[in-house]
């Protein structure tokens, strides 16, 4: 496996071969649409690029090479464009709350589409410095509802304990279920 890694850099960064990363992006989402599912990545010099198309409702994003820990995510392809705009608003170099700000904004005024209900599914754990196989790790789902509210849902709207469902970002475009899996 460790063959698989890429030895190009970009500002300092190894870039994972395209292999390893098509690998490990397809380890969030659900397993019957892992062969199917588009891929996100980055090339070898570090640009955000297709790695692979696909042909199923699952998109995958590679780990960022430059972002501490390993994290991978799978989100229905319906909230493909709303991905795509907070990777834009990033890009121009605007963060958090005014992403957030924007995006609500265009979905309200509908000049971004939100889908009424999608999933995202975040996948953790530690790359093995070795072996580069990913250890310890958990799945945190994402179900987005948005403008759902606490009242709409029956759900909490503060954080619970891991296992246990609650409404985040309440009353916004954003709004989502969170569930994080019980650490073992």
């Amino acid at each position: 496996m460790a063959s698989l890694l890429s030895l190009a850099t970009s500002c300092g960064q190894a870039i994972p071969s395209k292999e390893w990363q098509i690998k490990t992006a397809v380890m969030a989402a659900p397993e019957e649409y892992r062969d199917g599912a588009k891929v996100y990545g980055y090339d070898n010099d570090g640009s955000f690029t297709t790695l692979r198309e696909g042909n199923n409702a699952y998109i995958c994003l590679a780990d960022d090479p430059t972002k501490e820990g390993f994290s991978t995510a799978a989100y229905h392809k319906e909230l493909d464009e709303f991905m795509a705009r907070g990777r834009e608003l990033k890009a121009e170099g605007k963060e958090g709350q005014e992403i957030f700000d924007i995006r609500e904004a265009e979905v309200k005024a509908g000049t971004l589409k939100m889908p009424d209900k999608a999933t995202l599914c975040v996948f953790n754990g530690t790359v093995h410095p070795e072996t580069k196989e990913i250890e310890d790790p958990y799945v945190r789902y994402v179900f987005y509802v948005p403008f759902a509210t606490g009242e709409s849902t029956g759900l909490p709207t503060t954080p619970t304990p891991p296992g246990h469902a609650w409404l985040m970002d309440a009353g916004t475009h954003r709004a989502h279920i969170m569930i994080t899996p019980p650490k073992e």
